[in-house]
Formats: C-alpha cells, structure tokens, sequence
C-alpha cells in the first residue's frame, strides 16, 4: 500500500493493523448474521426478511454517502452513466441472497460458506470472458484445483447432490457475476452511485414482494430481525471503513475467515460440527484463493517495477 504524504510509516501500519481488525471483526458479523437468519427462516418468509434488512441497509447507505459528501445533493450522486447495468447488478444481488438465505434454511452455514469460498476463484474465470483481462496458466492452475475442492464437497456421483446444494452453487456463481458487474460500473461511475443504486434498487424490490408475504413476528421474531439488519449493515460499513484504509488486495486474504467463523457460528448455534470432506474441500479452496490472490500481488508489483511506479 502507498504511504499518503502526510503519513509516516509508522501510521500506515496502523492504519492497514486496523483495516484487518475490522474486516475479521466484519466476517464475524456476516457469520452471526447468517446463523440469526437461519434461525428465523424457520417461521418467516424470506422477502420479509430481506425487506427488513434492506430499510435498515438503505438508512446506513444513505447516511454514509451523505456524511462522504456533505452538503452534495443525492440526485446528483446517484447519477450513473450506466443505469440499466446499475439495475441489473442490483437485482442480480437481491436474487443470490436470496438463494444463499434459502440454502441457510435447509444447510449448515459452514457449509454453504465452504462453497461460496470458490467466488473468487470464479471471478478470476469470469474476467477472462467479460473483461477481457488477462490470467496466466499459475493462476488458471489454481482454479482448477479450487474446483476440484469443490466437487470434494459435492461428490457427484455418490448420491450426496441435493436440492439445497445446487441452489448455493448457482448462488455462489451470482454472487461471482455480480462482483465482475461491480468492476464494470466502477470504470465510469463513483462509489458512492453504485452504493445508493445497491440500497435504492433493493429496497424497490424488497418493498414490492415483502409487504405481500408479511408474517406478523412475535417479540423474538422482531428482536431477530433487527439483529439482522444491524448486523448486515455493521458489517458492510466496517468493510467500507477497512477499505478506506487500505487496498482490497490487503484484506482480500482475511475475508476466508468467514467460514472459520460460520464454523463455529454453527456448532455453537446449532451443534452442526462439518464432515471431513466439507472441511478438506474448503481447506483446498481457499488455499487455491489465496494462491490466486498471491499470484496477482505478484503480477501487479512485476507491472509497477517495469513502468517505474512506486512500491504498494
């Protein structure tokens, strides 16, 4: 990471010690939030819970860009010089996490996580397609042995392929979609659009299906749900702040504690403790991710020697 000029060393590492703090404190979060949602999908409808989750999400979204821009009218930050590939992206989202809450409904968060690992893996497939970019055959390795965790997992062939399974695949390929249609936006418009068209778009679907499959909670049920929401939108501002410290590629590495955390969300919540295949094809996943994720540190610090640019 560059050092700002106003920054000593010293205080860069603080600033990158800190990034990290938060994102493992944000995956921790994510992994809660997941086990309060399993939990509650039990007696509530999905699109109730989503709704709830985006009103609270909006609220955070809304309130962040306008203390990062202050005194900037939200109309005009919200303009897009994309907006149908805004919409899309947006919906995209809503409809993998609905996906991964029905996979939570019916699996161990461990292991639907253990799946959701191979995103990354995905994401460095899809960008050779949609962006164009390059991969070289390291990289490519890698993702073949992650896929091959995977399938460690899944074991097609031997009667274990369920329902609940497939749908979190597919969620995890969305979820991958989604990521490389972030990079797209992100070539001509700020972050802080594609954050107001992420909580605006959703909040326009949930609000249209959600009030349609309301069911009336009990306290516990309401108390849930707003854990949930507080939960989701913590966790997205501490991964905004930790991003506003350091680069992605920092803390890229950090965010496989996720299903370390999930694991143990799950015994302790529900006494789900992983078999040795899910462990062994998470375990090969994500040393696959952060092999690819090392490969591309590699590649972009050969890319700054060779133009003369500064160290990260």
């Amino acid at each position: 990471m560059s050092t700002p000029l106003d920054a000593s060393p010293a205080k860069a590492v603080d600033r990158t010690s800190l990034a990290i703090g938060l994102t493992l404190v944000a995956m921790l979060a994510f992994a809660v939030m997941d086990g309060l949602s399993k939990t509650v999908l039990q007696s509530l409808p999905i699109p109730q819970v989503m709704w709830v989750r985006n009103i609270v999400f909006t609220a955070v979204a809304i309130a962040l860009v306008r203390w990062q821009h202050p005194g900037r009218d939200l109309r005009v930050l919200a303009a897009s010089s994309r907006p149908g590939l805004q919409i899309v992206r947006a919906l995209l989202l809503m409809i993998e996490s609905a996906m991964f809450m029905l996979a939570f409904r019916f699996m161990p968060i461990a292991d639907v996580h253990a799946l959701q690992a191979a995103s990354p893996l995905l994401v460095v497939a899809l960008s050779v397609v949609i962006l164009g970019e390059t991969v070289g055959p390291r990289r490519w390795a890698a993702v073949a042995v992650g896929f091959l965790g995977v399938l460690v997992i899944v074991r097609p062939g031997v009667g274990v392929v369920s329902m609940p399974m497939l749908i979190a695949l597919a969620a995890t390929a969305l979820w991958a979609v989604y990521q490389i249609l972030v990079r797209l936006v992100s070539r001509t418009d700020a972050a802080a659009t594609t954050s107001l068209w992420t909580a605006l778009v959703g909040l326009g679907v949930t609000s249209a299906i959600g009030p349609a499959a309301w069911v009336w909670p009990d306290a516990q049920g309401w108390a849930l749900l707003i854990v949930i929401a507080l939960l989701g939108a913590s966790a997205h501002c501490m991964l905004i702040a930790a991003l506003g410290m350091t680069n992605a590629a920092t803390i890229q590495p950090y965010t496989y504690t996720l299903f370390v955390w999930a694991v143990l969300v799950g015994y302790v919540m529900f006494g789900d403790v992983p078999d040795r295949w899910t462990l062994s094809g998470a375990a090969i996943i994500i040393a696959s991710g952060i092999y690819v994720w090392y490969r591309e540190r590699v590649r972009a610090a050969e890319a700054r020697k060779a133009s003369g640019g500064p160290p990260s």
